[in-house]
């Protein structure tokens, strides 16, 4: 079985080098100020510029209005903007037509009622993901990126319209695992190959990209 990975949050030329030479489909760039992987489009632009065709280039925005995407867009050639906030369905179409990029919305789990929540994107939207929702007394919390997981038994048996990824917690070392329990065919990961929040290791980067291409 082929596995795609997407690393997410880049923020310097050594970590993305790392993902592009490992095997990465996906490279992810964030841009939620509070986050210690933001960038600025300035900064995004020139990380992108050495990303090849056949690796996509997505964009990770938390509840961003229209000017917001469209400095992003002016600047950075994106192939995909990832909503990692409580955009609605009806955001994620108008965004998606309104571009005429991919759109993939990020869901938050904790409990099963958290994965039902995804039924209402599947006609708005190119892509799932599905990520760790941080709990309510977590200080510091961001939508994604907190180096947690949540149950992976919540995915099994479920069949989606259009294709997920899985987030939350990845690492070298328990991505086969995450793999087998929910049968995902994309995994994305971000705090599960840094050093510490906003310092991606290329040794890392490289030893993640490898356990996935060994599936």
């Amino acid at each position: 079985m082929t596995v795609e990975a997407k690393i997410c949050g880049i923020n310097d030329p050594a970590a993305m080098a790392a993902a592009i030479d490992g095997g990465a489909a996906y490279v992810g760039l964030v841009f939620y100020p509070p986050s210690p992987r933001a960038l600025s489009p300035l900064a995004a632009a020139e990380l992108a510029a050495p990303v090849p065709v056949s690796v996509k280039t997505v964009g990770l925005f938390v509840d961003a209005d229209d000017a917001d995407i469209d400095a992003v867009l002016e600047a950075v050639p994106l192939d995909v903007l990832q909503l990692h906030g409580k955009e609605t369905p009806e955001r994620a179409a108008a965004l998606k037509a309104r571009t005429g990029r991919e759109v993939m919305k990020a869901i938050s789990i904790a409990e099963a009622a958290d994965v039902d929540r995804a039924r209402a994107y599947e006609a708005a939207v190119d892509r799932l993901l599905f990520d760790a929702k941080p709990p309510k007394d977590m200080e510091n919390a961001l939508p994604g990126g907190n180096a947690l997981r949540f149950d992976w038994a919540l995915l099994q048996g479920r069949a989606w319209a259009v294709p997920w990824m899985l987030a939350g917690g990845l690492t070298a070392q328990n991505v086969a695992e995450a793999v087998r329990r929910t049968g995902a065919v994309a995994v994305d990961t971000s705090s599960g190959v840094e050093d510490a929040p906003g310092r991606k290791n290329p040794r890392k980067i490289r030893a993640f990209l490898d356990a996935v291409a060994a599936l």
